[in-house]
């Protein structure tokens, strides 16, 4: 398999990165409106839709804006040109600037009710699908690793082994749809929980992996730490959700105890 990877149609070649971005898109959202109309919602069609104006603004902010800081130099210099900061993206600066702009939606419009629940396994979808579309890019997307001698190291069109980072992320994201599933077959989760043991996780693990990627750690913060934008975000988020590491064991609800769908 050659990188970057691209379908022919006629004398048109497709970016299959491309493509699986659209897909991601498209699918993970018709995923989300599967599960909204199999279960009751809480949340009134009006608020839902504002919730989704949210979050969609929010991503698409966060995304673009942590994607450019993880080149702190271009960032600051602006010598990256507007370019840089359009193109430049992330899923750790879309997944917390949707947040962000959920709760800045909902407090806005008076709704107290939990909203992340229903957008957890078509995010999930989203990112698998996503995340395919960054392998198959090889070199040309910033989600390489490392170079590595480790058998399962991938020439992703430098004729250098390297970790295949992307690939790392689908089989996380993989077990992780496992893992939450066989946790609600076992226990009854709160409002809520659901989407914060994915965002905990997620956050955990994009921390973990970004030190086998190629990254520019932040400049003016304290020495030796060395940690790039994305892990600084991490860090932010998991502070955010400090109850779900501290006090796991509230985020579930006695037997036969009601949960109301967010």
């Amino acid at each position: 398999m050659a990188f970057p990877f691209t379908i022919q149609v006629g004398s048109v070649a497709l970016s299959l990165h491309l493509l699986c971005e659209t897909l991601a898109f498209f699918l993970g959202y018709r995923y989300f409106r599967f599960l909204r109309g199999r279960q009751p919602d809480r949340i009134s069609d009006d608020n839902r839709v504002w919730i989704l104006i949210g979050a969609a603004g929010g991503a698409l902010l966060g995304s673009r804006l942590l994607g450019a800081l993880e080149n702190p130099q271009l960032f600051f210099s602006g010598a990256g040109g507007w370019l840089y900061y359009y193109s430049a993206k992330t899923i750790v600066g879309g997944l917390l600037g949707g947040l962000f702009g959920v709760e800045a939606i909902k407090k806005a419009i008076g709704e107290r009710h939990s909203s992340g629940d229903l957008f957890t396994y078509p995010l999930l979808l989203a990112m698998i699908i996503g995340r395919i579309g960054c392998l198959t890019a090889g070199v040309s997307e910033p989600t390489y690793g490392l170079p590595t001698d480790l058998p399962w190291a991938m020439d992703l069109g430098d004729m250098i082994p390297r970790h295949p980072t992307a690939l790392y992320e689908i089989i996380f994201l993989i077990g992780l749809w496992g893992w939450l599933r066989w946790i609600e077959q076992r226990v009854r989760l709160r409002s809520g929980a659901r989407f914060q043991l994915f965002m905990v996780a997620y956050l955990i693990y994009r921390f973990a992996i970004e030190f086998l990627r190629p990254g520019i750690a932040m400049p003016g913060l304290p020495i030796g730490l060395g940690l790039t934008a994305i892990q600084w975000a991490c860090l932010l988020g998991l502070g955010y959700y400090y109850r779900v590491l501290l006090f796991p064991q509230k985020l579930t609800l006695p037997l036969g105890a009601l949960k109301e769908i967010g």
